[in-house]
Order: structure tokens, then sequence, then C-alpha cells
């Protein structure tokens, strides 16, 4: 369904859009055939590799693949409210209105325009986000206590190792006691990413880099994924916790599994074992890739949640959709019950859809503050 869904958008802008244009029958010919192939992207890499999660193909194809996608999004989006208010003037005037090219001619820059800058924000190494959580019954010793969060990498053919380098080197700068990343680091096998993933191994804080998988590890070998993070110096927690210690003091750092364990026939998430054995009135920080289930963490008695997955929604008024799938969390800060959970926009994003349009990527470092 989804693939006719995105092919019925494709043949709705070559129909609305594309064919009324005064070019030769030629261009506009290719011009649709190359729109209905990109429309099928997806599909054609599932057919050809078995998934739809890494195309290994040349990086420059794979981005005008994503330019010429999200060109088919925003024209169908524009072109339907074209339509729609050319049937509105008509109801009024009670006469057929004829539309012009003009709005045609602006659809299809505007689209090829900021698809193209959509896709230019996505593939930047992020910028710095600063965010302050305040901590009930945080203990002193941890006050201004500062780690980066790092998630949905999905090193890939789009972010290679040049960006990961990038990124590792950006994350070290800030000096943080902590790094953790949320899941989702790679798209593709380790043979594909022999390259790409070991400038991971460089980064660096007192506390350790400490990492939970996101539901694309399972997609590509999540046993063997999390060996190769540990044997990069990354420290692993799936249903487990750690303990952070300061003069005296700690507070509980738990990771869970991915929900698409399940489906894969290996430990889904378990907070209840993830928390076995911790100090009963130690603050929590929580690790888990995905945000939809934050109300039962909050009911477990987990203070601090961090969570990826959504990417922020990617495009703005696009995340209203994309927040209706994850329980209404799809960005930024919430206070769920005594909790605060804080979703990550995502360092990188998924090769499939690579775009932000006024949802930024994040290089974001927390920093508590007792209260």
């Amino acid at each position: 369904m989804f693939d006719l869904f995105k092919l019925a958008l494709c043949l709705y802008v070559i129909v609305r859009t594309i064919m009324p244009l005064p070019t030769s029958r030629l261009v506009k010919i290719i011009v649709a055939v190359a729109l209905v192939v990109i429309s099928q992207h997806h599909l054609i890499t599932r057919i050809t590799t078995g998934n739809m999660f890494s195309p290994e193909v040349p990086r420059a194809v794979m981005i005008s693949v994503n330019i010429g996608f999200v060109f088919i999004v925003l024209a169908a989006m524009m072109q339907l409210l074209s339509d729609i208010i050319s049937v509105l003037i008509a109801l009024v005037k009670r006469r057929q209105v004829r539309v012009s090219l003009t709005p045609r001619a602006i659809i299809i820059a505007l689209s090829l325009g900021l698809s193209s800058y959509g896709v230019s924000q996505a593939l930047r190494v992020p910028s710095l986000k600063e965010v302050t959580l305040e901590i009930k019954g945080l203990p002193q010793q941890f006050d201004g206590y500062r780690l980066v969060q790092l998630t949905d990498l999905h090193l890939s053919r789009l972010f290679q190792r040049e960006w990961a380098e990038a990124t590792v080197t950006a994350a070290n700068a800030i000096g943080a006691d902590l790094i953790v990343i949320t899941g989702d680091l790679i798209d593709g096998t380790i043979e594909a990413r022999k390259n790409d993933v070991p400038p991971l191994g460089d980064l660096r804080a007192p506390d350790g880099v400490w990492v939970i998988p996101g539901n694309h590890e399972y997609y590509f070998g999540r046993p063997e994924w999390m060996a190769q993070f540990k044997a990069l110096g990354m420290q692993v927690l799936e249903n487990q916790h750690t303990l952070i210690e300061r003069d005296g003091a700690s507070l509980t750092l738990a990771g869970v599994t991915d929900r698409s364990a399940v489906p894969f026939g290996q430990e889904g998430p378990d907070l209840q074992k993830a928390l076995a054995g911790s100090p009963p009135d130690n603050v929590v920080v929580l690790l888990d890739h995905q945000p939809r289930m934050a109300q039962n963490a909050a009911d477990l008695g987990v203070d601090v949640q961090l969570s990826g997955h959504t990417h922020g929604g990617m495009i703005w008024g696009f995340d209203r959709i994309v927040a209706m799938f994850n329980n209404g969390f799809v960005s930024g800060r919430y206070q769920v019950g005594d909790m605060q959970l804080y979703v990550n926009n995502g360092t990188a994003l998924w090769i499939g859809f690579a775009v932000r349009l006024g949802v930024p990527s994040e290089l974001t470092v927390i920093t508590f503050k007792s209260v």
C-alpha cells in the first residue's frame, strides 16, 4: 500500500503539473519515467537487496533520488492546494476556471528549490543544541553534569566516513562527562559499513560512551553489530543498567532493546529487567530508542528518558503525522507524569527520506540541574 500511495502521488504530479507544460512530448515522457522510478526507489531497493534500508549505490545517486522523491511529495501537496483553490473559485463564480501555466511553473520551481535545500540540510554535520533538564532529587554532585546525546546516525552511502569523522570531532570538542547513542547507528551490513563505522571508536568521555540498539540494528544483524560497537570501545546497554558515580553519589543509566526485536525472535524491551538491582533512591536516566512507551517508563519511576527514532518529523507540519505513530511524541521536551522525556531530532536520518525543512538535525548536549 505504501508503494501504491507513492505511485499515486507521482502520477498526480505527472498528470496535473508536468504534462500541461509547454515543452516537447519527449521531454515530458523522460521526466515522467524518471519520476515514476524515483517514486518506487524503496520498492526497487527492497526487490534488489531484500530490504529498503541500505541501497548500496553511489552517494550522488542517492542524493539525486532523495531530491527527486522530496520534489514529488512537495509538488503533490502544492498542486493539490492549487487544485482545491481552483475548485473553490469555480464554485463561487459558478463557471469553469482555466488554470494558467504560471502556478505550475511556481510549483515546480518551489518544489525543486525546497527539495534541494532540504536534502542539503539533512546531509550537514548538525549544529550544537543545548538543553537543560531540572531534575528533582538529583544529587548535588551531579549538578551541572553534561552528556552528549547522539541518535539516528544511520551511517550509510549518504552518511559516510567523512561525515562520521566530523561529527565525532564535534561531539568530542564539547567535553561532556558522558556520551550516549540512542540507536540506529547504521544502515547496512558490517561489510558494507566497514569504512564508515570506525570513526565512532574515537568518541571519548570520562564516563564512557554508551549505546543501545535501534530498530535498524535488527534489520542488519543486531548481535553482530552490538559486538562491533563493543569492539570499537563503546559500552552496550540492552535491558541493563550501570551506575555513574561522583564523590560518593550515583545515578542510574539504563538502556533497553528496541520494540523491533520481537519480530526477529530476540528479546524485546524490558525496563523492569533493566532496572533490577538499581539503588531505589537513584535518579534514573533511561535510553530508549523509541519514545512511544514513555508513559510506561514514567510509571516505573524513571526520571529522564532520552529517545530518538522520529527524526523530529523531518518537515515542519509533517511532524504531526509522525507524532500520531509515536503516542504524540515527536520532537523536543515533554513532561510525562513525573518524568522528563527528550526526543532528539536525530544526528542524521534514514537514507530513504533524507530531508529537513524546519526540523534541524541535532548535536545535543544535555545539562542536568538539581532542584
